[in-house]
C-alpha cells in the first residue's frame, strides 16, 4: 500500500469551492487507481508551543486546517495518475478549476505503508 498525504490551509469562505475541486479530483484519483480519498476539515487543530499543523501551514485568521490523505495499490500507480493529472485540462498545472487555497503553503508527502489497524 502507497500513501500521498497532506495538509493544507483553506480560507474557511471557500469551503466549498474547495469541496467541489476535491470531489473532481476524487475522481480522477480513483479512475487512476486509487484506493480511497479523505479530506477531513479542521474541527480540533489546537495552535501549539513549538510544533502544531497551524503553525506548519501558517494558519491566518479565517483559514481552516484540512487535511487529507489518498491511498494507492503501489507508488507506481500513484506516480502514473500524479504524472497524468499535472497534464489534465481542469485539474492540471495550468488548469481551468484552479485550486482555492494557496498552494505555496501546502504540506505534501508520500509514505510507504507500516502497518494497518
Amino acid at each position: 500500500m502507497y500513501i500521498s498525504g497532506w495538509v493544507v490551509p483553506v480560507p474557511t469562505e471557500n469551503k466549498a469551492a474547495f469541496k467541489g475541486w476535491v470531489e473532481k479530483a476524487t475522481a480522477f484519483f480513483k479512475a487512476g487507481g486509487a484506493l480511497d480519498a479523505v479530506n477531513g476539515w479542521g474541527d480540533f487543530v489546537p495552535d501549539g508551543q513549538f510544533t502544531s499543523l497551524p503553525m506548519a501551514v501558517k494558519l491566518e485568521p479565517g483559514e481552516t486546517v484540512v487535511f487529507g490523505w489518498i491511498t494507492w495499490p503501489d507508488k507506481e500507480t500513484h506516480e502514473k495518475t500524479m504524472g497524468a493529472m499535472r497534464e489534465h485540462p481542469e485539474l492540471g498545472m495550468n488548469g481551468t478549476l484552479a485550486l482555492p487555497v494557496d498552494g505555496r503553503r501546502i504540506i505534501f508527502g508520500t509514505f510507504t505503508e507500516l502497518n494497518r489497524m
